[in-house]
């Protein structure tokens, strides 16, 4: 298995939107982004680092393994 990789907040809703995640909301320093097909919600918090904790749970929210979130950095 892979290391969890650092990324910032923005990098990491970049990737997601190449997952077909779109952004939905943005209050304060969290975005929140919708994929229809299949169905899908996860927030991503805007932060300079996200903390690897962090990218894990949003990994397991959307179903996206680690390996293929590396794939798109």
């Amino acid at each position: 298995m892979s290391r969890i990789p650092v990324v910032s907040g923005k990098k990491c809703v970049k990737i997601l939107e190449k997952f077909g995640f779109v952004v939905y909301r943005r209050r304060g320093s969290h975005v929140t982004l919708i994929r229809d097909n299949p169905p899908n919600q996860t927030t991503v918090p805007l932060h300079k680092e996200l903390d690897r904790g962090t990218l894990k749970a949003i990994l397991k929210q959307t179903n996206i393994g680690l390996e293929e979130f590396i794939e798109k950095l």
